[in-house]
């Protein structure tokens, strides 16, 4: 039989339906006792929630607010009742539990209430309702958001994750709308105003406006509304193409954008629409990116035009990726664009990727932010085939742009040229240019023919070099081989240095890198380290171990893919005893024994680490251990620390043969 409602929850339902309606004078919730006001405030949905806020805010209710103090000394005496009127089948009651007083979870004493005080906590208990509800309709994106605010190379980005859950809470479910909306409107029989496109009952019902209730006083169902109502929390959104239109410019006018994506443009028609749209936000926008989208250069300077205000632009990072980038340097000279790019100190994120960028273009780009002496940080331009874009032929006006000692970036930290088709010679043309890279950390060389002499050129600049600041170098697939790796690993152990990370994964080494790997380890005490698929094999698991060194500064390390068995399992027996500081390690595809299960399980138990995560995947023989389930027991904030095969389609045998 269902339990019946108490009386309270019913009265919050009947004064909920009210304030969505409309029709409910919001003043009279301030004046309740602060235990019924905060259990209004944590059982509202969003929508009544949102209209209560606004009131609040609007009339200054959080400073005057007789209700609290005419029962100062009844909640002094007690919280029972505070607690008895907290509905345990409730998520939210639970989660905010802690700011259910006004002394955000204290037992209160005869202090008398100070309006101060009231204020903070009415605050407080409004930001942990919509982080509850956020994280109620939302739970995986909670965890992105934390990581993403906690990230520190999101410097380069505009943070939009404020500690103001409100916004956040809004400017997703607006986000969640335009998406649906414009899978609509995308369709070939679509007709009309983006505007008058209904919303789903589904998303309706998350914000509290249940099927079959009088809404008449609003109508809660079109776009309009929603980027009416919540358009000033967005500061950051998606727009499909559709969108790119005079439209949006009015869907939008309440909205002070700071990042904007586009996907999808292509058509004349729509950049006019997207020009419309940066004008509008031009003096709040900060970061700007294409998705999938057909760029030429009078495109390209239209765009940037639209961005200036009084000959200068708010842009700091700008990123084309997955697109296509038209550029013919007889017809149309990409004047604009550059100019765009010099034309601002503060502009610091450049990502053109995948994007069919020209040699002469990304020379051109190059030559552009050196010249101009920007204080550019990151610099991406990756997967564009733009092999001899340095060649001393074609940077000749290079040479004499850079003579100026002044012409350097010296605020670049990140130069990401991975996947370019770059070989020797680009290598040496590479090295050239690092001089005016003075304060370069990291470096991602990843997917390009480079092979032991291009690398080495590489990795021998900054041995020569040592006042080089470079602590993070990605050598993916390079072609590096087993004797060119022993002196790549020796002259970076020279630096002597801490190192924060480095990759060499997917390069065909063999066990002779094993004893310089753990000599670099040692002195160069890297926190991130990657050798997935490098061919190790049981005998290079061996020598690892023998040579590993004590105290290690390890953080993360990635050996998977590299047919260790058994070997596998007392290398990771000797690393955690090792490694103090190691939080994840990925071991996939090693194809271990059973025996294994008995060797990490030990290996764990010994471990007083921070270790978070142990990836076995693909090591299907671990299944056929009868003791497997001891590995269950390691846990860390509920999550398993052995993470095994998830499915049959990740059990099968990893094929890493080339």
């Amino acid at each position: 039989m269902r339990k019946s409602e108490s009386l309270l929850l019913l009265c919050t339902k009947i004064v909920t339906l009210n304030i969505i309606n409309g029709d409910y004078d919001c003043t009279n919730v301030f004046e309740l006792p602060p235990d019924l006001f905060d259990f209004l405030v944590i059982h509202l949905p969003p929508l009544a929630l949102e209209k209560l806020h606004k009131v609040l805010n609007a009339t200054g209710q959080s400073l005057e607010c007789n209700g609290w103090h005419d029962v100062e000394d009844e909640c002094s005496k007690s919280a029972h009742k505070r607690a008895r009127i907290d509905d345990p089948n409730n998520d939210r009651s639970k989660e905010i539990s802690s700011l259910n007083t006004p002394y955000g979870g204290q037992q209160q004493t005869d202090v008398p209430l100070l309006h101060e005080e009231i204020s903070t906590h009415r605050k407080n208990i409004f930001n942990e309702t919509w982080r509850a509800l956020f994280k109620s309709r939302w739970p995986h994106g909670i965890k992105q958001i934390t990581a993403s605010s906690e990230d520190g190379e999101a410097k380069y980005v505009c943070n939009r994750h404020s500690k103001d859950w409100q916004y956040v809470y809004w400017e997703t479910h607006l986000q969640n709308c335009i998406d649906e909306v414009a899978a609509v409107a995308v369709l070939p029989t679509f007709q009309g105003n983006i505007g008058a496109v209904k919303i789903s009952d589904a998303i309706l019902e998350h914000i509290g406006c249940r099927k079959g209730q009088d809404h008449s006083a609003y109508d809660y169902s079109t776009l309009s509304y929603h980027c009416q109502q919540f358009g000033c929390y967005a500061r950051y959104l998606k727009l499909q193409n559709v969108f790119c239109a005079p439209e949006t410019c009015v869907l939008l006018r309440n909205s002070k954008l700071h990042q904007l994506v586009f996907r999808g443009i292509k058509s004349k028609s729509q950049v006019d629409g997207i020009c419309k749209i940066l004008n509008q936000n031009k003096e709040t926008l900060i970061s700007l990116e294409f998705l999938h989208c057909k760029l030429s250069m009078d495109v390209l300077s239209d765009i940037c035009g639209s961005l200036y205000t009084e000959s200068a632009h708010s842009i700091m990072c700008l990123s084309i990726k997955s697109s296509g980038i038209l550029f013919d340097q007889v017809c149309h000279s990409p004047t604009g664009f550059l100019s765009f790019l010099a034309s601002r100190r503060s502009f610091c994120s450049l990502d053109v990727s995948h994007s069919g960028l020209e040699p002469t273009f990304a020379r051109m780009i190059l030559d552009t932010l050196i010249s101009s002496s920007s204080n550019i940080s990151a610099l991406e331009l990756s997967d564009n085939r733009i092999s001899g874009w340095l060649a001393p032929h074609a940077a000749a006006g290079s040479a004499s742009v850079c003579s100026n000692s002044n012409n350097c970036l010296r605020l670049l930290q990140v130069l990401n040229l991975r996947g370019n088709g770059l070989g020797r010679e680009d290598a040496e043309d590479l090295k050239s240019t690092f001089m005016y890279m003075p304060n370069l950390k990291r470096l991602d060389i990843s997917d390009n023919p480079l092979e032991d002499d291009g690398v080495w050129a590489l990795v021998s600049y900054f041995t020569e070099h040592p006042e080089f600041s470079v602590d993070d170098m990605n050598m993916e697939n390079c072609g590096i081989s087993g004797v060119g790796v022993v002196g790549i690993l020796d002259g970076l152990s020279t630096l002597g240095k801490p190192f924060r990370s480095l990759s060499i994964a997917h390069n065909s080494l063999g066990r002779s890198m094993a004893v310089p790997l753990s000599t670099f380890l040692s002195k160069c005490r890297v926190q991130r380290l990657n050798i997935e698929a490098t061919g190790l094999g049981p005998s290079g698991f061996d020598d690892l171990e023998k040579a590993l060194p004590s105290g290690l500064a390890l953080e993360y390390l990635n050996i998977s893919k590299n047919r260790g068995r058994l070997s596998t399992a007392l290398f990771l027996s000797k690393l955690l005893v090792h490694s103090p500081g190691l939080v994840e390690v990925d071991a996939g595809y090693n194809f271990m024994p059973i025996e294994s299960v008995s060797i990490i399980h030990a290996a764990l138990k010994a471990s007083k680490g921070k270790l978070k995560r142990v990836d076995l995947t693909g090591n299907m023989h671990l299944f056929k251990s009868p003791v497997i389930s001891v590995l269950d027991e390691f846990h860390h904030e509920g999550e398993p620390i052995v993470v095994l095969s998830l499915s049959l389609t990740s059990m099968t045998p990893h094929d890493d043969d080339p």
